[in-house]
């Protein structure tokens, strides 16, 4: 897996439309192996980019909660 894509389901703070994004482009950067798309592929590079964000959005929302880890304390309530 990608290092750079952190998972964002079961994170301990819900995950932001740009983070799905961000996930999204470094998704589809690294299967096509192009990090900056030229002129000519840029379209199909963004298109694949919101089909991904889509998709992984659909899946987010798909999934059920996590349950609370015992004796965690979530971060939210350490960084208001």
């Amino acid at each position: 897996m990608c290092r750079s894509i952190r998972p964002l389901h079961r994170a301990e703070v819900e995950p932001t439309e740009l983070d799905v994004r961000d996930a999204a482009v470094q998704y589809v950067r690294k299967l096509s192996g192009i990090r900056t798309p030229s002129k000519a592929d840029a379209p199909a590079f963004e298109a694949a980019v919101e089909e991904v964000t889509a998709a992984t959005t659909r899946l987010l929302t798909a999934l059920r909660p996590a349950p609370p880890v015992p004796g965690r304390i979530p971060l939210r309530h350490l960084h208001p």
